[in-house]
């Protein structure tokens, strides 16, 4: 049977977070409130074991409601970050109540039906939802960002990008992981392992998500087939290799990157200033280039360390780094909530 199409957005819509009490959640309400949306209700929804919270929204609070197949009755939005058996389980509800389900989770990211989202970088996509739009891994829209100003200049070839990840990505209790295990590392105490499959506290993991067939995660494949789908670009090779470190919320990518034609570092340079969410921090005189520990809150992805790859005809280098919780899931999400606005499809 199809499913219904959503219903006429209104101006000033119904908005629900689903998951509102983890880390992204709680970072989707901050956003909506930050950016004024304009919403006429938020309702905030988290499992059982959740209800009754309370959750600091406008200056005043929300409580938390149960996540029911019930709870999208007069929601036009649903903003999901439960994880993806959780958005499988409410799509049909969501869907039915004529709401439009905004997933955080990699489970529809690859549906040929379902749009995946940067608003910087592919906006008319979303207009063909029909029901469900997705939100691209934290990994893949930062350097998605940072790709498609110089795709545009000149056809990119080949992308390889080596991730250092943050804990964030693996949500709350994993944050809190680190700063235990910090304590337990300086306090000379037996490490608390649970999130992860080591300790992270003064480490480097190079495993993030399961391991697949051919050696690779399902982190590094995520960055492959996302960025092809964003950039409408199947040609484009891409090497992904994805490092969990010990930093709270921001990841940084190092990226090198194989065109097709001649680009220049002043070219690049040029394109990066004047692409929107991007923000040019590069100048080795004065030891100037972004840094996970210090951009945390921010909305942007930065770019530093610009250079050229002498190693092949046309190459560029450039470092990057984002705030996983804001323009990896949250921001990006509520960006996406906005180009559903009236307003915004004039």
């Amino acid at each position: 049977m199809p499913r219904p199409m959503p219903k006429p957005m209104p101006s000033r819509p119904v908005v629900a977070v689903a998951g509102a009490t983890g880390a992204v959640g709680r970072e989707m309400l901050f956003t909506l409130e930050q950016r004024a949306f304009p919403a006429a209700q938020v309702k905030a929804l988290a499992s059982a074991r959740s209800v009754g919270s309370r959750l600091p929204f406008a200056g005043g609070e929300l409580t938390v409601a149960e996540l029911t197949e019930a709870s999208f009755e007069g929601v036009d939005i649903a903003l999901f970050s439960a994880g993806g058996s959780i958005s499988e389980r409410f799509r049909e509800a969501v869907v039915g109540a004529g709401a439009v389900m905004i997933d955080n989770s990699s489970a529809f990211r690859m549906e040929s039906d379902v749009p995946l989202v940067v608003p910087e970088v592919n906006p008319e996509t979303a207009a063909t939802h029909i029901g469900v739009i997705a939100n691209p891994n934290c990994s893949t829209i930062q350097m998605v960002l940072a790709l498609a100003p110089l795709h545009a200049l000149a056809p990119i070839k080949r992308v390889v990008v080596s991730t250092y990840q943050a804990a964030s990505g693996a949500g709350a209790a994993a944050m809190e992981e680190l700063y235990t295990q910090t304590r337990q590392f300086l306090d000379g105490e037996e490490l608390t392992v649970e999130r992860f499959a080591h300790q992270l506290a003064f480490n480097c993991i190079p495993h993030i998500d399961i391991f697949l067939d051919d050696g690779s995660t399902k982190e590094e494949w995520k960055m492959v087939v996302e960025t092809k789908k964003i950039l409408d670009a199947p040609e484009i090779e891409i090497c992904a290799n994805c490092v969990r470190v010990p930093v709270l919320r921001c990841h940084a990518e190092m990226v090198n990157v194989e065109f097709a034609a001649p680009i220049t570092v002043e070219q690049a340079r040029a394109a990066f200033g004047s692409a929107p969410g991007i923000v040019l921090a590069d100048d080795p005189a004065t030891q100037t280039y972004p840094m996970p520990g210090l951009l945390a809150g921010t909305d942007d992805t930065y770019i530093g360390r610009l250079r050229r790859d002498p190693s092949v005809e046309y190459g560029l280098n450039f470092w990057c780094v984002a705030d996983q919780l804001r323009k990896g899931a949250a921001l990006n999400a509520v960006q996406i909530a906005e180009l559903l606005l009236p307003q915004r499809s004039n």
